[in-house]
């Protein structure tokens, strides 16, 4: 395994070198990065052409600029790295390193959670095929894939930032609301869960009754601006993620795993007490960084614990419950400061911008505030990539759920949950990862259409400013970090493959 990756990995550079001259070569030529200044009327156009001509050494070839910008990307594997200065003179790695954060908050969210999203969906419909679920979730996400970016950020920007302000300013959500989104829920939860004609209508009738009521309550309560979770409803919340986590994984019969995920669920709920004051006031994202490593690594000795026979089994269940306790943690002081944020910015939800300006908030009201500007892209860019994840599960599951070895499950006496996690779909992960590794790649390079609308300053809108100057340094540090996350995210493709597979490995 290690000589097959060490190989792919000299192969991947050696291309990536090649496209380096190329992309160098097509950039010096795509225009005059003088033309504003032969334009320009001003009395000093000549010596501001001599200045950026110095600059950017226009008066050598291209292939000797070339090899100075290869020289300094050389220096970044002796601690020396200089990607060289753009247009204007500014460093072009403290732009890229500006530009690939803002980049990386904007996609990471949004891609995470179209994989977990588009993944359940694509489960849900193949187990489901041909039913009323089925065909709705395929229209939508054929309906989401072909929306055009732009147009689906002005409705956000309408209905997910104009209109919600108002509403929350206000803080009182109209009848029609209510029962609009009771409906809505009702009708989702039963097409979920399925059944005859009259289970679908009483799952909607109850669900649509349960829904209304909590919403008018809240509603009454103003807890759209006043909100409250608290301590009981972190442990409530943190007890049924364990239940669930463990009938998805190892089923609930498995009781030392549902006891470890138990015993995680009460141990990060006491420990919530323990750190509260390192919690609701953290010096820095570094302490938050440790509390979780620290929750992750006591969450599995909690399972390797309770394990005995089902050890790695607990372990994986009670990590899993672990990270979603600390999840859950988070929203409950999220939560707290939610009325002390609205008190700084009535507006919460901007639609311009990754951070509001001269913010004077404290930590968590200032986590709240880069929250609030990631909704709308975060959103957008979900709901375009769960439309492809979940066609592309849904037909490798059907295509592994007819293979004998699944069939030979069933007769065996697997239970349905078994077949589907350990044999169906772990097989059916093989393809999914490629598309899961590559997908991201390239929404490292950013979402070019989506940073524009939203205005924010990522790894798109560095690309298309420069190229559109003819200014091949950042063009270039662009194709670095864009062609390094392809090989990264292509060795891990393999390395999860020979994980999933161990034929593979062989």
């Amino acid at each position: 395994m290690l000589k097959f990756i060490l190989r792919r990995l000299g192969i991947s550079v050696f291309i990536l070198w090649l496209a380096s001259v190329l992309i160098y070569w097509l950039v010096t030529i795509s225009g005059d990065p003088l033309k504003d200044l032969r334009e320009s009327n001003a009395d000093n156009a000549a010596q501001l052409m001599q200045a950026r001509i110095d600059l950017m050494n226009l008066d050598q070839p291209w292939y000797q600029r070339y090899w100075d910008w290869l020289q300094g990307v050389g220096g970044c594997f002796t601690g020396s790295c200089d990607l060289g200065t753009n247009i204007n003179g500014s460093d072009v790695l403290e732009l890229t390193s500006l530009a690939a954060g803002s980049t990386l908050r904007l996609v990471t969210l949004a891609t995470l959670l179209a994989i977990v999203i588009g993944v359940a969906l694509g489960i849900l419909t193949a187990i489901r095929q041909y039913s009323g679920f089925d065909y709705t979730v395929t229209f939508l996400a054929f309906l989401f894939f072909s929306l055009p970016v732009f147009w689906a950020a002005v409705l956000l920007k309408e209905y997910g930032a104009i209109r919600f302000n108002d509403w929350i300013a206000s803080g009182d959500m109209e009848p029609p609301m209510v029962l609009l989104i009771a409906l809505i829920v009702g009708v989702v939860v039963a097409a979920v869960l399925g059944g005859s004609w009259r289970r679908k209508l009483y799952t909607a009738g109850a669900t649509f009754a349960f829904v209304a009521v909590v919403l008018y309550v809240l509603n009454v309560l103003e807890w759209y601006r006043n909100p409250t979770f608290g301590l009981a409803m972190v442990l409530l919340t943190s007890l049924g993620a364990a239940v669930l986590t463990t009938a998805i994984v190892a089923g609930l019969g498995n009781r030392r795993v549902l006891y470890g995920a138990v015993t995680t669920a009460v141990v990060g709920t006491v420990s919530y007490l323990l750190f509260a004051n390192l919690l609701l006031a953290p010096s820095s994202w570094w302490v938050l960084i440790g509390l979780f490593v620290l929750a992750v690594a006591v969450s599995l000795g909690v399972g390797a614990a309770w394990g005995g026979y089902a050890r790695k089994q607990a372990m994986l269940v009670s990590a899993i419950t672990g990270i979603l306790t600390s999840l859950v943690v988070v929203f409950d002081i999220l939560v707290a400061n939610w009325s002390s944020f609205l008190e700084l910015k009535p507006r919460p939800i901007s639609t311009i911008g990754s951070q509001t300006p001269n913010f004077t908030g404290d930590f968590w009201e200032s986590v709240l505030d880069t929250g609030m500007q990631l909704v709308l892209p975060t959103v957008l860019l979900t709901l375009i990539s769960v439309a492809s994840y979940s066609r592309y599960t849904r037909s490798s599951m059907l295509e592994t759920m007819n293979q004998d070895y699944v069939r030979t499950a069933r007769s065996k006496g697997l239970s349905e949950r078994a077949v589907i996690t350990k044999h169906a779909f772990r097989n059916a992960l093989i393809p999914i990862t490629t598309i899961v590794a590559f997908d991201f790649a390239n929404l490292i390079g950013g979402a070019v259409i989506t940073e524009r609308v939203f205005g924010w300053k990522g790894m798109g809108a560095l690309f298309i400013d420069a190229l559109n100057a003819v200014d091949p340094a950042p063009v270039m540090a662009f194709f670095l970090v864009t062609g390094i996350a392809a090989i990264v995210m292509n060795m891990l493709a393999d390395i999860a493959y020979a994980f999933l597979d161990p034929r593979i490995r062989r």
